[in-house]
């Protein structure tokens, strides 16, 4: 919802990633009343998307709407907190209460993106955030609803604060990518970890053959060293490429989106290192689909970064494995897509969205105060 002079332009999805409507509300000094009118139906690709400041834009400050959220602490001593949107959306907070919406990250839509993806036009997902060699690193996800024709790509900048002279985002291309018909993982929901001998991991993944790991160079944390590696899948087993380009097999959701993702629902990684363990966290089941979402937020942990990572029980992640820590519950429908950070004041905070059933499945920030017990296992936290 953009506010204009007491006019308000709101951008309606009617399921096409692509197509949308112009919704005009008016509103006048002596009596209100609200005008519903369809002005036109247009398509994104005609558009030069940017993710500059929103002037008008208005945010719920105490209880925000967000799709997988990442965070870091700024320069400033702000918390940025950077989620799915249009060039990425980005909010920022300084106690952790109270938000309020800042700059976007990518003010135009990388040509390299929509050249590599088709479809994609700037409708930007799940990012991830971490300082490092002086300056942030931004990964994020370009790709289409249900298809694996899909790119990773990073973009830096020196500084979160948007009053610093230093603030630019650049936009350093792409990092992995994954192809339909010819890879058997999807390049999307990415996550970097250093480990403990600083070198760089980025793990990510969603459906497919599940979630994969690949070393990243340290010189530029941006190309590949080696190919991927499958670390955690939703069902026991792998994934041939012949079964996931089985026609079969594939499935229309809204009589309109050709699904092929294959029935692997596990997405979203993140690698915490955090005392003697790496803690690989995932989403189960089901995003994006409001009162019918079924997101379930896994675990397990590894001595290693490469794995394997092991849940409770002992099984492996790779293999189905997976302790719980969140999922629905009699307050919502699903909890997924998250972030875990230690913070500087010894907290350790979990941070994902939740389709909040008083909110009628509406995707809301979602945080939560871990503890550890004394085998270093998670102990559900407080808010």
């Amino acid at each position: 919802m953009l506010i204009y002079f007491g006019i308000s332009y709101e951008f309606t999805n009617f399921g096409n990633t692509n197509t949308y409507c112009f919704i005009l509300n008016t509103y006048t000094t002596m009596t209100r009343f609200t005008l519903l009118a369809l002005l036109f139906v247009f398509n994104l690709s005609t558009m030069t998307v940017s993710a500059q400041p929103r002037r008008g834009f208005r945010i719920d400050s105490l209880h925000p709407d967000v799709h997988d959220p990442v965070m870091a602490k700024g320069e400033d001593g702000r918390y940025y907190l950077f989620m799915t949107g249009f060039g990425v959306g980005v909010i920022s907070s300084a106690d952790l209460k109270e938000w309020r919406a800042e700059p976007g990250v990518l003010r135009q839509t990388p040509q390299w993106a929509m050249d590599a993806v088709r479809g994609y036009r700037g409708h930007t997902w799940a990012p991830d955030i971490s300082h490092h060699n002086g300056q942030w690193y931004l990964y994020y996800s370009c790709s289409t609803f249900g298809k694996n024709g899909s790119a990773i790509g990073l973009a830096t900048n020196k500084t979160l604060d948007p009053t610093s002279p230093e603030f630019e985002w650049k936009d350093q291309g792409m990092v992995v990518r994954s192809e339909r018909g010819k890879d058997d993982f999807n390049a999307i929901d990415p996550n970097l970890v250093v480990d403990q001998k600083g070198r760089p991991w980025l793990t990510f993944g969603s459906f497919w053959d599940g979630i994969q790991l690949v070393q990243l160079s340290k010189k530029d944390f941006r190309t590949p060293v080696g190919k991927p590696k499958t670390i955690a899948r939703r069902i026991g087993r792998r994934l041939t490429l012949a079964e996931l380009n089985d026609v079969a097999s594939w499935t229309v959701e809204n009589g309109r989106d050709t699904i092929e993702a294959g029935p692997n629902a596990i997405e979203a990684p993140f690698i915490l290192r955090h005392g003697d363990y790496y803690y690989l966290f995932v989403s189960f089941d089901f995003c994006c689909r409001g009162e019918r979402s079924t997101y379930k937020t896994v675990y397990g942990r590894s001595k290693k970064v490469e794995g394997p990572y092991l849940d409770q029980k002992g099984q492996d992640m790779a293999h189905g494995g997976g302790t719980l820590l969140y999922g629905p519950n009699e307050d919502y429908f699903g909890v997924g897509h998250n972030a875990v950070y230690d913070l500087d004041d010894g907290r350790t905070l979990f941070v994902s969205h939740a389709y909040e059933k008083e909110q009628n499945g509406r995707a809301k920030l979602f945080m939560r105060e871990l503890h550890f017990d004394a085998d270093g296992w998670i102990v559900e936290g407080k808010r």
